[in-house]
């Protein structure tokens, strides 16, 4: 059979997707990594521009540890014990010591009974939500939750969902009660940090309005909060939004290993009755192969760094690096989402200009993330920063240099 049926349709979306404004520009490959030297951070090559070296502001690496030379060597000693893949999903004959070790380690350092990990932590939402929702479960998400959640619940079918204004505890607790007598059970789901803006959900309010009416469903009322951007860059000791807020009662954490550990995969901690559940029902646990037994080894290795005194001071450095980045573009005149998590928005409102700027800051070779509509709201048009801890005081000030310039020409 000719696919030229189906090229003429997708070519159709394609020019559709352009003409929206959304159509991905082609993917920037990197081709080296410059090591740190002579005060300033790690510089990467990107093909088609030569040997320009480039800052990356646009990571969601925040502590670095991706070219940590510990967590290399963990990795290295895996794969020559274990080989480079797992071989199998896990349930039949993929499941290794790092695996198991792994996940003893993520639920002890998040507090809880039991941890699972997965290929990634969009598989981990996409892969936990559905199982959990039966034909009288009710979900309330956060109007801004992140594209998985969005997705989860759709292939959930809830017998109902609401969403609420963000951040917005009025709205969310208006959504509560419209929600008596209409199922057995509620979930309430939302982002720890909502990775565009780089604020954060008041877990604190949230879980008290969770347990204000829990006793009022049959079912009770959980929370569950997806912390990829927290875990490991907020929170004095990097254990996300939940510390930061002191927040008690979240019910589920689904985070990530591959943004502020640096290596990949996903996970979920939560008590051993839900984690033995899931094990038994999450088809993207199931049927996926895990992460290798060598990236697991790694992975562990990042998180005992995390937990510790050189992880704290990562997490300081990287604290007084945004502060440092955020009070030089307020001087300078720009407008921001102020917070202490690394995610800085310098918020342009306006696309041309954020296209604008993205260029001029690749022609300086600082490489970050433009966001428009219809990717964000008219009128919230901005260039997205994210801080590393790896990053340098030169870095930041060189940064702050060349947005001075732009500024000082425009």
């Amino acid at each position: 059979m000719s696919t030229t049926k189906l090229e003429q349709a997708l070519i159709s979306k394609l020019n559709a997707l352009r003409e929206r404004g959304s159509l991905k520009d082609p993917e920037m490959i990197i081709t080296g990594l410059k090591p740190a030297k002579n005060g300033n951070g790690p510089r990467y090559l990107i093909d088609g521009y030569g040997e320009k070296e480039f800052l990356r502001m646009n990571s969601n690496s925040y502590l670095g540890l991706s070219s940590n030379e510990e967590i290399i060597k963990a990795e290295e000693a895996a794969a020559k014990t274990y080989g480079t893949g797992p071989g199998a999903v896990r349930f039949i004959s993929g499941t290794y010591r790092p695996h198991i070790e792994l996940e003893k380690k993520l639920a002890a350092f998040h507090h809880r009974e039991s941890a699972m990990i997965f290929s990634s932590a969009y598989a981990a939402v996409m892969g936990v939500i559905a199982p959990l929702i039966e034909d009288d479960t009710i979900v309330i998400s956060d109007e801004l939750n992140h594209n998985c959640i969005i997705n989860a619940i759709r292939l959930s079918r809830p017998k109902n969902k609401a969403v609420y204004n963000h951040l917005d505890m009025a709205d969310l607790e208006g959504k509560m009660n419209s929600a008596l007598g209409e199922g057995n059970r509620v979930l309430i789901v939302t982002d720890g940090i909502f990775s565009m803006r780089g604020d954060y959900a008041p877990l604190d309010r949230i879980s008290e309005i969770a347990s204000k009416y829990d006793a009022k469903f049959a079912g009770g009322v959980n929370v569950l909060v997806d912390d990829s951007h927290g875990v490991g860059a907020f929170g004095k000791t990097g254990r996300g939004t939940e510390e930061f807020t002191r927040a008690k009662g979240i019910d589920m954490i689904v985070a990530t290993l591959g943004k502020s550990l640096g290596v990949n995969g996903g996970y979920l901690v939560t008590n051993s009755t839900v984690i033995n559940y899931l094990r038994q029902t999450a088809p993207f646990y199931i049927y996926s192969n895990p992460i290798t037994p060598s990236e697991a080894s790694a992975a562990i290795k990042a998180l005992e760094i995390l937990d510790s005194d050189r992880g704290r001071q990562l997490l300081e450095n990287l604290r007084r690096l945004t502060a440092r980045f955020e009070k030089g573009l307020v001087a300078l005149g720009y407008e921001i989402i102020a917070s202490e998590h690394p995610v800085v928005p310098l918020m342009i409102r306006n696309t041309e200009r954020t296209s604008e700027l993205v260029r001029y800051l690749t022609e300086n070779g600082i490489l970050a993330t433009g966001l428009n509509y219809p990717v964000v709201p008219k009128g919230d048009e901005e260039i997205r920063f994210q801080v590393s801890a790896d990053h340098t005081d030169a870095d930041i000030d060189y940064a702050l240099g060349v947005l001075k310039k732009f500024k000082e020409n425009n």
